[in-house]
Parts: structure tokens; C-alpha cells; sequence
């Protein structure tokens, strides 16, 4: 029979040590003798093993401890969590759709933040597509709840109600990185069920649309039927753009110190020669000497600047 003997003592509360000892293994094999003679042996043995053994008063001396080499500190779990490391620097990130989870989270993050300390400014990362409106208006509510100035900074993309917090930011604290989009849109959803409930569906939607349009009106300066016709459709617009729309208010460059010093010198990048030529006006295109969308995807764009008509009227007149 194998015994082994495992220990674990803590010298201290910070640093706790662990030590393994497995003493020399005794066999307790027997001849055949008489019952009493097994008996008698098997008892002395025994005896032997446990004299010969190191018990806890002996070998667990405290000052033996003081001299055995500390293992390396380890951070606990909680201290490697990167949403507490960002809260200790006063970040808190939006990294996926809005739904009520993502809602709560970042509302509870605020509130602890802006209890902390009120002087001190709270700064939002957004890279989201959107999602619920409801969780996004209670994010929304909860920033402008908030005593400190709450800083929006769009990484990404920035989509539906991932554009509608990131132009809800503090005034002058609202920044866009080069490479990030930001989409602006009217609510989306479905009805089903019957008549009555389909109305009352579509009645909270178009409430909802009405909202959004007036607090975009607010935050931008623009006129709500402007506000209406841009968000009619999916509204892409790069970093420059969006800083025009009046939806963020600096772009932060490569190279540059970041949130601290955003520069203000930046060159928007050049704007591809179709896709930036397009200004919807309802469901007609403000601009001629365009392509159609449809030809644009089955042919690419072969038109030159000296173009005169739009492709839909050379289209129309050509014979069948």
C-alpha cells in the first residue's frame, strides 16, 4: 500500500503558498504466519511508519516558510476583465446591436460613472448597426441624465441607432475615426396578427419615426422635412460627411494624439466618381448625366463627364 501525504498552507492572505510532499512509501506486505503474529507485526510496523513519518508540528515550520522563493503575483480574474479595465479610464463600449441587455449594460455603466465623479467627462465607443429603438432612446435618456459631459467616439460603424447616440454626444465632444461610416435611416420593422393590431403597430412605428426625426432635427440644426427626406433611405456618409450632416463634430486623424487633441486640419479622402454623385430627393435623382443603379450593377459605369440626359432617358427613347 502506497500512502501519500499532500498539504496546503497559506503564509499569508496576499500570498498564498503551496507545497507538495509525498514521503517514502512503506510496504506493509506479510508472510503467511499465525493471526496473532500478523497481527503483532502489522501493529509495529505501523508504529515504525508513523515515527519515521514528518507530521504538521514538525515539518511546517513558519520560519522554513519565510525563506521558500514566493511563486510571481498573479492578477485575480476581475483585475484582467477588459470592461473593468476600460471603466477604471472612464470608457464604456458599445460593441454589438442595441437590445435591452446591451441597454441595461451600458445604462448601468453610465450611472456608476457619472456617480463617481460628475467634472470628469464619460467617453462612449460605438461600433454598432443599430437595433431596438425603445433600448436605444433609454441609452439616450440616460446620457442626457447624466451631469458629466458624455464624449462619443465612432469606430467602424456607426448605424440606425448607433448613429442616432453617436450624434446625441456632448456638444463639441462628438468624433468619428478616418475609416469609420455612420448610416442614418427611418425605423424599421414588421406587423402581422390582425387588422387592428397591424394599425396599432404601425401607428408606434410612425410615432417613433416622428421622434427620431425631431431630436436628429435638434441635434443637427436641420429642418425636420430635410431630416425626413435624408433618412428616407439608407443614408451612408464617411467621417467628413457626417461632420458636415452635423452629426459629430471633429474627426480624429492617423498619427494624431487621439480624443485628446482630434485635428482640425483633416482633408476628407476623395469621393468615388459614382457613388458619391447620387442626392435622393424623395424617390428621384436631383442630378443628371447619371447612370442607373441597375446598369451600374450589370454593366459598371462606362459614361464620361460630357455626357448629356441621364441613362434612364436614353434608356426610354431607345426602341424596344
Amino acid at each position: 500500500m502506497e500512502r501519500s501525504l499532500t498539504l496546503t498552507y497559506a503564509a499569508s492572505a496576499s500570498r498564498p503558498l503551496c507545497f507538495n510532499r509525498s514521503p517514502s512509501s512503506s510496504s506493509l506486505w506479510l508472510p503467511s504466519t499465525s493471526r496473532s503474529s500478523r497481527k503483532g507485526r502489522a501493529v509495529s510496523m505501523v508504529k515504525a511508519s508513523s515515527a519515521s513519518r514528518p507530521t504538521l508540528a514538525s515539518n511546517w515550520d513558519l520560519s522554513s516558510l519565510q525563506s521558500a522563493s514566493a511563486p510571481t503575483w498573479l492578477p485575480r480574474f476581475e483585475d484582467l476583465d477588459t470592461t473593468n479595465m476600460l471603466l477604471r479610464q472612464r470608457i464604456v463600449f458599445l460593441g454589438s446591436q442595441v437590445d435591452d441587455m446591451t441597454a441595461d449594460l451600458v445604462i448601468s455603466q453610465l450611472l456608476f460613472l457619472d456617480a463617481e465623479d460628475q467634472e470628469k467627462d464619460i467617453k462612449l465607443f460605438i461600433n454598432s448597426p443599430g437595433g431596438s429603438v425603445t433600448a436605444g432612446l433609454g441609452i439616450y435618456d440616460a446620457m442626457k441624465l447624466c451631469k458629466a459631459d458624455v464624449s462619443t467616439v465612432c469606430l467602424g460603424l456607426a448605424a440606425s441607432m448607433g448613429a442616432f447616440l453617436l450624434a446625441s454626444g456632448s456638444k463639441g465632444k462628438r468624433f468619428c475615426m478616418p475609416n469609420s461610416r455612420v448610416m442614418i435611416h427611418q425605423p424599421l420593422g414588421t406587423a402581422g396578427g390582425k387588422a387592428t393590431e397591424m394599425g396599432i403597430r404601425i401607428r408606434e412605428m410612425m410615432y417613433h419615426k416622428i421622434k427620431l426625426n425631431k431630436i436628429l432635427s435638434r441635434i443637427t440644426g436641420k429642418p425636420e422635412k430635410q431630416i425626413e427626406a435624408d433618412t428616407d433611405r439608407d443614408n451612408f456618409m464617411n467621417a467628413w460627411e457626417a461632420k458636415d450632416y452635423g452629426l459629430i463634430d471633429a474627426v480624429i486623424d492617423d498619427g494624431k494624439p487621439g480624443l485628446v487633441a482630434p485635428t482640425a486640419d483633416a482633408a476628407p479622402p476623395p469621393k468615388t466618381r459614382v457613388w458619391g454623385q447620387w442626392k435622393v430627393e424623395g424617390s428621384r435623382k436631383a442630378k443628371k448625366n447619371l447612370p442607373s443603379e441597375h446598369k451600374i450593377l450589370q454593366n459598371g459605369y462606362q459614361g464620361g463627364d460630357d455626357e448629356k440626359g441621364t441613362e434612364q432617358e436614353k434608356e426610354a427613347s431607345s426602341p424596344v
